[in-house]
């Protein structure tokens, strides 16, 4: 299966080679080839996953739905431990290992996160980050047949952080495929009302959430802090040579995509309360947007671990 994924990824590669645009985003330059991944992407969404997971927020009580987000997630704070110590942050990793070890002992397994209660702040990090902590540009961006949106840079992380997640290690094969549909499931649920929001708010779907999550990547590997408050200026997605001299950097950006929260993380429905601007129309949380199109890449990552 190993073989197979690495055969998809080459093959990936070979064919972006020969869809460059010498007049597309400079982000970018694969934008036919993605268009066409995305739409297919979509269509498995709609077709298969979506209808499965409207069903499993129908039958599935709310307090199941917390507790399987809390268990998946409890193993997730090794790995974001590893690399927030591979980043140098040695205090948030210690504190991801101690969130591990006390929900896993205290929480029923993970069950129950009790150490965000006890106000241990939760982080999430992957290998892509920390490739972009140690200064590897992103690349192009792409979405991959499965996989959803990607970079040169989080593509070549993807082998690593699929090591790094624990569920793959769960034996018997029984076992870890059952969780693996359930961890699936349980992750499009919690996006499913975000999804909608976009799906009839955002006028062309596919620029939509790509800025979101080269936006979304950019904050994340900064800790929510801008890049343009260090010293670069140009907002991912947009044309260097578009910026106008002279000018505030911040109202000559025409932005075709959303405005990143660098702090929100999306939250499954009905397990955070709900968000309204001023005239009260709900506004979509751009971080659902970049979980909603890369639920794939986690079934796909799932799906490898299963079949190991």
């Amino acid at each position: 299966m190993n073989r197979t994924m690495r055969s998809a990824v080459i093959a990936t590669v070979i064919a972006l080679t020969g869809c460059a645009s010498v007049n597309s985003n400079p982000r970018d330059p694969f934008e036919g080839f993605n268009r066409t991944m995305f739409s297919f992407n979509d269509k498995v969404d709609q077709v298969a996953l979506k209808p499965a997971a409207q069903v499993y927020r129908t039958i599935v009580p709310n307090v199941a739905q917390i507790a399987v987000g809390n268990f998946f997630g409890n193993l997730g704070d090794v790995w974001t431990g590893v690399n927030n110590i591979l980043q140098g942050k040695v205090q948030d990793g210690i504190t991801d290992f101690m969130r591990f070890t006390f929900n896993s002992t205290f929480g029923l397994g993970g069950l129950i996160d009790i150490m965000s209660d006890a106000g241990l702040q939760k982080h999430k990090e992957d290998f892509g980050q920390t490739l972009g902590k140690w200064g590897v540009v992103s690349g192009p961006y792409v979405v991959l047949p499965l996989l959803g949106s990607s970079t040169v840079r989080d593509t070549a992380a993807l082998p690593l952080d699929f090591k790094g997640d624990l569920w793959s290690y769960a034996d018997p094969v029984r076992v870890r495929n059952t969780g693996t549909v359930i961890r699936l499931l349980d992750a499009r649920a919690s996006v499913l009302d975000a999804s909608d929001l976009i799906e009839g708010a955002a006028l062309d779907r596919y620029e939509f959430v790509r800025d979101a999550y080269l936006q979304r990547r950019e904050s994340k590997i900064n800790d929510g802090e801008s890049p343009r408050s260090k010293g670069d200026s140009t907002a991912p997605g947009q044309n260097p040579d578009s910026k106008k001299p002279g000018g505030s950097a911040d109202n000559d950006v025409d932005r075709v995509g959303p405005t990143i929260d660098p702090v929100q993380d999306a939250k499954p429905a009905g397990k955070a309360d709900a968000k309204s601007s001023g005239l009260g129309t709900v506004e979509p949380d751009t971080a659902t947007v970049v979980e909603k199109e890369n639920l794939t890449s986690q079934s796909a990552l799932a799906t490898v671990a299963a079949a190991r």
